[in-house]
């Protein structure tokens, strides 16, 4: 017997831990599941090929917000070429309202509801073995005859879970996904974590040899999927005690955590860690204490902006702040205030990203009480509310582009740091940067890396004309050869032709490799090498010389 275990991933480069977690755990049936993960961005109709040479005799598809469209369609696809086998599926976007579910789509057999580790081991029993019936099976809402739903089953002990990576060389240019505990203390309304409070924590020594696996295996990243990883303190302190007692010089690992629960004990640890070992998200998501409020978050934001300075100053951690726009009493004049007080801490990511109103999410109860206005489709986007109108949202998203080319990439550090001083507060500086896009029709098209710097040196020459040109474009150009050596050079750029016998003497004396740059300033000579780089951003190292 086949039984296809399928997850429809946002990126190759993303793997889905949920799929192999219940391989592990599948003990005895390991060995009939065929586990296949795709992308949404690959073809319907390959992926559907692909399914239907597995000749699989049941189907079961892991869902969320990023695939659920894909899936809806592939299984009705399957139910056409090959009618009568079971489809079922599981996953947070269609635990809620399973029996709402079945009804849309008469073709699938049924829902696994939650945690779906045992459920789904007792499932390949019942088609496997024959044991038992549909009836006797927790956490199922299935067919027979009519829509039957069974209560759900005991929460699971995690340490009794299988370790899922043991063919970690599967995984060798993905990124590995890991929970050492489950649930969430908290009671954020836009989440599905506030449902579950039922805080379980893997067994320290199994994480710990878990993770020495990692180490050993020199894998690239491992993610921590724990939805607030320090809620107790001493278990996150002790797993960063061993990653850096441990650490391979290599592997890194990324943890979402709450900053304000961070204690003087944490951030003594983080600061002495390798740069590179460890990675922060965090989840500010507004600044505005109504807006806080009324998605029941409790954070200590004095507490949390110190501890992202503390951590920055050490300067060894890469972090990732987030804000959700459209949180209730959140306008855009609050959400500027918001965007610009956690600009100013500096983080190595900031995402600007949309609230999206998650059915069974305490927040989807209330969305009419606060005029919640989304798309009727996954992933459910805020479209407006009774603080944001819909051509707010739409500037925000135009802020939104302009982070993401020219801070989160980092590929422009020095040039904004010129640009702020012209600009009363960080979020005008992006917004002006987008209205420019949108006039030049440069929105919506894939620029190359050059043109960027090109496009950004023509932004100031037109709009920020106080700031000198050839003060920008040099700014530029250290933007450009600090992160690599570009193979075009911009037209606007020096002549260094006079210079490059001097340049290859250089280079020749000092034993510099030929991949690095030297590029002559007005007032210095720098030298731009690469081979050793920033983990923290990827940048080259540089210093100044004398040619």
């Amino acid at each position: 017997m086949r039984i296809v275990l399928g997850a429809c991933n946002a990126k190759y480069i993303h793997s889905n831990l949920a799929l192999y977690s219940l391989r592990a755990y599948a003990g005895e049936y390991a060995g009939y599941l065929q586990p296949k993960e795709y992308t949404i961005n690959q073809p319907r109709e390959e992926i559907l090929a692909d399914l239907y040479a597995c000749a699989p005799d049941a189907v079961f598809f892991s869902c969320y917000i990023w695939n659920i469209s894909l899936v809806r369609e592939l299984l009705w696809e399957l139910s056409q070429v090959l009618p009568g086998i079971p489809l079922w599926v599981g996953g947070p976007e269609v635990s809620w309202d399973a029996k709402a579910f079945l009804l849309e789509n008469p073709h699938v057999t049924g829902v696994i509801r939650g945690e779906g580790e045992e459920t789904f081991r007792r499932l390949l029993g019942f088609y496997i073995d024959g044991k038992g019936s549909l009836a006797e099976i927790s956490g199922i809402t299935y067919r027979a005859g009519e829509i039957r739903e069974n209560p759900l089953p005991e929460v699971i002990d995690l340490s009794r879970i299988p370790f899922p990576y043991r063919d970690v060389e599967d995984f060798v240019h993905r990124i590995i996904y890991y929970e050492s505990s489950r649930g969430c203390p908290f009671s954020c309304s836009y989440c599905l974590s506030s449902i579950d409070k039922r805080m379980r924590f893997r067994d320290l020594a199994l994480v710990k040899e878990e993770l020495g696996f990692f180490l050993k295996k020199g894998v690239p990243q491992v993610k921590f999927v724990d939805r607030t990883f320090n809620c107790r303190p001493e278990h996150a302190r002790e797993i960063w005690r061993f990653l850096l007692k441990n650490d391979n010089g290599r592997t890194n690992f990324h943890f979402e955590i709450a900053a304000d629960l961070l204690e003087e004990e944490d951030l003594r640890l983080l600061s002495v860690m390798r740069p590179g070992l460890v990675q922060l998200e965090i989840g500010v998501q507004s600044t505005n204490p109504k807006a806080l409020s009324a998605i029941r978050r409790r954070t200590d934001m004095e507490k949390l902006f110190a501890a992202v300075q503390a951590v920055r100053r050490a300067g060894n951690i890469h972090q990732h702040l987030d804000l959700i726009a459209g949180l209730p009493y959140e306008d855009l004049k609050s959400f500027r205030q918001s965007f610009n007080e956690v600009y100013r801490l500096q983080p190595e990511n900031l995402q600007l990203g949309f609230l999206k109103l998650l059915k069974g999410s305490p927040l989807y109860g209330e969305a009419e009480a606060h005029g919640l206005r989304c798309r009727r489709q996954a992933p459910y986007e805020v479209l407006a509310t009774r603080w944001l109108s819909y051509g707010e949202i739409c500037e925000l998203k135009l802020v939104e582009a302009m982070v993401e080319i020219h801070y989160n990439s980092g590929q422009f550090g020095r040039t904004l740091q010129l640009l702020e001083a012209y600009f009363p507060e960080p979020y005008l500086l992006y917004l002006r940067l987008g209205e420019f896009y949108r006039e030049k029709g440069l929105e919506g098209v894939s620029h190359s890396r050059l043109q960027r710097y090109e496009i950004l040196r023509d932004f100031i020459r037109e709009q920020v004309q106080a700031l000198p040109l050839i003060e920008a474009e040099e700014a530029l150009l250290y933007d450009l050869y600090l992160r690599e050596n570009a193979k075009s050079r911009p037209a606007w750029a020096r002549d260094l032709r006079e210079f490059q016998p001097a340049v290859a003497h250089y280079k020749k004396a000092h034993g510099i490799a030929k991949t690095a740059h030297i590029e002559v300033f007005r007032e210095r000579t720098l030298l731009f090498m690469y081979e050793r780089r920033d983990p923290l951003t990827n940048n080259g190292t540089v210093r100044e010389i004398k040619l």
